[in-house]
């Protein structure tokens, strides 16, 4: 299995489901980081994070990290 795999179908926020509005969709890779893609544009590219850093940013918007 290749590190940047997409091994699950992308999902979106369920909040932003129920507002009808566009959000960013994560799938998981097979190294177990993430696939991030824009849903208004699902095949205009994608980014991929490494576990340890999709961790970090997890941790971020837990504790308020960015305004949220």
């Amino acid at each position: 299995m290749k590190r940047q795999e997409i091994v699950t179908a992308f999902k979106r926020a369920s909040a932003s489901q129920s507002a009808g509005q566009d959000c960013v969709e994560v799938a998981h890779t097979a190294d177990g980081g993430r696939a991030v893609r824009d849903s208004k544009n699902p095949g205009g590219g994608l980014q991929f994070y490494a576990p340890e850093g999709w961790a970090a940013f997890l941790d971020g918007v837990k504790g308020g990290a960015f305004g949220g």
